[in-house]
């Protein structure tokens, strides 16, 4: 019996995990990718000596013991990187030097240090510490809904089965616990609090995912990449290789073939066509839906998704390679400003600091890669980049202003400055086709929790969509999931076990 064959768009995560157990599960499979690399973005550059990681700033469920890690698994992505437990998080310091706080995974601590820093918040420091305490032993903390079945095959009571093991989780649905960080932080008195709270992920997230960051932490469940994440990614490219599947880069698609409501293939840029019994889009939502196929096969939910529903900020990455050592702590960091930071039509008072020196991968000894990643806004760098003399100038300008920051924290540091590099969301968008930059889709709300979003388009047959557009919260558990919920659903239409392992 010949094997069925698939085409997949894109060798980010959810188009590696989906040919991974196409391949597991019987199908011929071929990954188009446009890029002359895989991962997405999950991405990694040199620049001389220093190793820019710009991709996954940690990993969800790195140890064995989850129903997560036993999917990466799966897909070999375990064993062949090193990776160090995360038991500190993010270190808040004020500009002054006279306050500072450091969010870990002792609790107890992290309770009695926020109370003393600000005694008038005791009572919702307490009410939230206890809110973190409990997510640690969930059992969705390890499985974060990730197993929760796709609509397509969903059956009569999955609904009430998954409210029944997400009971305690619905007081996150409603109330203080679903406002964003940004309205959360309103509940508490002390400015500096305020300020740790609302950019302990993102001002606009549910602060509910924040508080599932800090859980996972206490719980032991998140991990640093010491190599970067392009080991990770690696690992997964070399099982999808060994299972037969086969990745043709600088291979961008122009328009997905369909005949008769059926996908069929898909036509490249350069003009070849491809023809496939399965067609798998992990590329970008939106350019998948209403460009290469040009939006013929859309109904009013899909419509509403991309008109209303709001993605990740896409961010400014400004990295910086520094002869000069930094104590090893927190890998985030972030100064309150006395003064605002103006950049790209922004105002923002709280200037965050990724620092590697967990590794000796990332610069030469006694040298360390530092980054400052800013939320920002599409339109500003696709204008700007209309002139490229000018997108320049701004970017180096970003950079030079957020180095007269860092002096201040850091004095001496302007001179020690050795490597400056500045990705704009133009860039991501230049090497992923993202919708305007966005790096995970999107955002966690309550509209987008209670609606689930299937990976196959009204109308159309043999036709299948994975990655971070069509699971909101974007991530590596998501996206990886989804390449195999859509393998899963190939075996139940055709009556055949799923396989995980090959």
């Amino acid at each position: 019996m010949n094997k069925k064959s698939m085409i997949i768009i894109g060798a980010g995560l959810g188009g590696l995990s989906t040919g991974c157990y196409a391949q597991m599960n019987g199908y011929d499979s071929k990954i188009f990718e446009h890029h002359m690399k895989p991962g997405g973005v999950a991405a990694v550059w040199k620049r001389g000596e220093y190793l820019i990681d710009g991709g996954i700033h940690f990993l969800m469920c790195h140890k064995p013991g989850t129903p997560i890690y036993d999917v990466y698994s799966e897909i070999g992505a375990v064993g062949s990187y090193e990776i160090e437990d995360m038991t500190k998080y993010m270190r808040f310091v004020d500009e002054t030097g006279s306050k500072v706080i450091e969010f870990s995974m002792d609790l107890e601590k992290l309770e009695r240090d926020l109370i003393e820093l600000s005694p008038a918040d005791a009572d919702e420091i307490r009410k939230f510490i206890k809110e973190v305490d409990w997510m640690k032993d969930s059992p969705l903390l390890i499985d974060l809904g990730m197993s929760t079945a796709p609509p397509e095959l969903r059956g009569r009571f999955d609904s009430l089965k998954d409210m029944w093991n997400m009971r305690g989780f619905m007081k996150y649905f409603t109330g203080k616990w679903a406002k964003s960080a940004s309205g959360y932080s309103e509940y508490l008195k002390d400015p500096f609090l305020k300020n740790a709270f609302k950019y302990l992920f993102s001002p606009d997230v549910a602060v509910w995912f924040v508080i599932m960051i800090l859980a996972t932490i206490a719980g032991g469940h998140l991990g640093l990449f010491k190599g970067g994440c392009h080991d990770f990614i690696e690992a997964i490219v070399r099982k999808y290789e060994s299972l037969g599947g086969e990745i043709q880069y600088r291979a961008k698609v122009e328009k997905i073939l369909v005949e008769d409501d059926v996908a069929v293939g898909v036509l490249l840029t350069d003009g070849t066509e491809h023809k496939a019994d399965i067609v798998v889009s992990a590329a970008d939502g939106r350019s998948t839906i209403f460009d290469l196929l040009d939006g013929q096969y859309v109904d009013d939910k899909i419509k509403k998704r991309f008109d209303t529903w709001k993605p990740f900020d896409p961010i400014v990455i400004v990295t910086l390679g520094v002869d000069r050592e930094f104590e090893k702590g927190a890998p985030f960091a972030m100064f309150m400003m006395k003064e605002p930071l103006e950049y790209a039509g922004r105002s923002i008072t709280c200037l965050p600091l990724r620092i590697m020196s967990y590794s000796d991968s990332f610069a030469p000894e006694g040298k360390t890669v530092i980054q400052v990643m800013l939320e920002t806004d599409w339109e500003y760098w696709f204008d700007l980049r209309q002139n490229h003399e000018e997108y320049k100038a701004v970017k180096k300008q970003i950079a030079e202003q957020i180095i007269q920051r860092l002096e201040v924290q850091y004095p001496g540091i302007t001179s020690q400055i050795e490597m400056t590099d500045v990705a704009t969301p133009y860039t991501s968008w230049r090497y992923t086709l993202n919708d305007k930059g966005s790096p995970m889709g999107w955002l966690l709300t309550r509209s987008t929790l209670t609606e689930m979003i299937p990976r196959t388009l009204p109308g159309l047959e043999n036709f299948f969509m994975a990655g971070h557009w069509v699971l909101p919260g974007g991530g590596v558990p998501g996206s990886i999931y989804t390449g195999r919920n859509v393998i899963q659903i190939l075996c139940k239409r055709k009556g055949k076990q799923f396989m995980s392992k090959g």
